[in-house]
């Protein structure tokens, strides 16, 4: 839904491997034409990995979010207190599209 809002992705700095993020701050930025803002961490913990290749491809986010466009790997350490912060239930998440989606169509 935030590609959709956003439009195509320009410019992705995401912080590097060993540093340590904090849940709902910022793990890096991201610019698309319209755009430019925050991405901000789900949990907090350790980035194990930060995906190189979108330095020289950010389009990667739109393309293949799950899969080649992928941000950092990370590891937890609050995950017990911070994972009941999450959306995993099906209808919670249902519930939040649907919120959302007018959103994104509004002109």
């Amino acid at each position: 839904m935030a590609q959709q809002a956003a439009g195509s992705i320009l410019f992705v700095r995401i912080m590097p491997k060993g540093r340590q993020v904090e849940s709902g701050k910022p793990l890096g930025t991201m610019e698309t034409g319209k755009w430019v803002g925050p991405l901000k961490s789900p949990l907090s913990g350790t980035i194990v990995e930060a995906n190189e290749a979108l330095k020289t491809q950010p389009k990667l986010l739109n393309e293949d979010p799950y899969g080649k466009g992928w941000l950092i790997m990370l590891q937890p350490s609050k995950l017990d207190d911070e994972l009941r912060n999450l959306m995993t239930d099906p209808t919670q998440i249902e519930k939040f599209a649907q919120a959302e989606l007018p959103k994104l169509f509004k002109k």
